[in-house]
């Protein structure tokens, strides 16, 4: 595996399938704590996933619906608010009600014990990246990826900041890299960054125009997406 630098992994969609059950529902339950008569549904919750993160989501959203009387202070409310929803995520995360998508453990064990280096590079906050790799990936795996989120770089996807992060800090070749991601907005990030990337579908994203992806697949389990097959993806 002389070839493959590294494999970076989108989180949310591509370890974990965490939108509609995890992060709508931890939104759901800080709008209902905060006195809001807000719910996302499924289909809501879909549509506001074209805007990458999760505070310029809730953003959005009132942007078009209009806010509230009550928040005088948007990018305070903002702040809070989603800081009450990242608590209220990592006790999904951590209550086992979620796991890690079809061979995604598989391969980052293959990777590492082939000296592939792996990364995590995300639209979420740091603390909620970070705690699925370390719950949901497990603490025999998790010291050994590098975490990238979005609360380190000023642009989100479909922006190619995250990934660059990733390249500079572990100083890596972009040739010699492959991305995993789940969504056309991660796709296009990861393209415009010169990487090669396998797309594998989620619950939300099936849908999504992948033309751009070197391969698709329904997960990595199921595509037969190994070391070798990744490798392969570079040729």
């Amino acid at each position: 595996m002389t070839g493959l630098q590294a494999i970076l992994f989108d989180c949310d969609g591509v370890l974990v399938d965490t939108e509609r059950d995890g992060h709508r529902t931890a939104f759901n339950r800080a709008f209902a704590q905060l006195g809001l008569p807000i719910e996302w549904s499924v289909e809501r919750y879909g549509e506001l996933l074209e805007v990458a993160g999760g505070k310029e989501r809730t953003r959005h959203h009132f942007d078009q619906t209009g806010w509230p009387e009550a928040i005088t202070d948007r990018d305070a409310f903002l702040q809070d608010m989603h800081r009450l929803k990242t608590a209220l995520f990592m006790e999904i995360v951590t209550s086992g009600a979620m796991s890690a998508r079809p061979g995604v453990r598989d391969l980052i064990a293959a990777a590492l014990k082939a000296g592939v280096r792996v990364a995590v590079c995300s639209t979420s906050n740091v603390v909620a990246v970070q705690g699925i790799v370390d719950h949901l990936i497990g603490a025999d795996l998790a010291p050994q990826v590098r975490v990238f989120a979005g609360d380190m770089v000023k642009r989100k996807k479909p922006d190619t900041a995250i990934y660059q992060l990733a390249l500079d800090e572990m100083a890596l070749d972009p040739a010699r890299c492959v991305v995993v991601e789940d969504s056309n907005i991660g796709l296009r990030a990861a393209k415009a960054a010169g990487l090669a990337c396998i797309v594998t579908k989620s619950s939300y994203t099936g849908d999504e125009d992948f033309a751009l992806a070197n391969l698709v697949v329904n997960d990595l389990a199921s595509g037969g997406v190994d070391l070798a097959r990744v490798q392969g993806v570079l040729a």
